[in-house]
């Protein structure tokens, strides 16, 4: 499913302009993006848990040369599904 396929399902459960829908979608995605780039948590009940979590440092490969890279520690989203979501087969 990509976000034209939300769109769409917002535009025909509610009845309102593709426009409009449009807006909303980006509206949530937008403001979702920004409470996780301050580091916040978002919790969806009944769907998941979206959080930030810290990365450590690592060491890599680089594949042609077989030369050891220092990975920087960094930040990424983690995604834990809620029991509802679980349940579905």
């Amino acid at each position: 499913m990509i976000k034209l396929d939300i769109i769409n399902e917002v535009v025909a459960r509610t009845g309102i302009t593709k426009t409009k829908a449009e807006l909303a979608v980006e509206t949530v995605f937008e403001s979702m993006k920004n409470s996780l780039a301050r580091g916040n948590r978002i919790e969806l009940r009944g769907f998941g848990v979206f959080n930030v979590r810290p990365r450590k440092t690592g060491i890599g490969r680089n594949p042609r040369t077989g030369a050891e890279v220092s990975i920087p520690p960094g930040k990424a989203v983690r995604f834990k599904p809620g029991k509802e979501l679980q349940s579905i087969d």
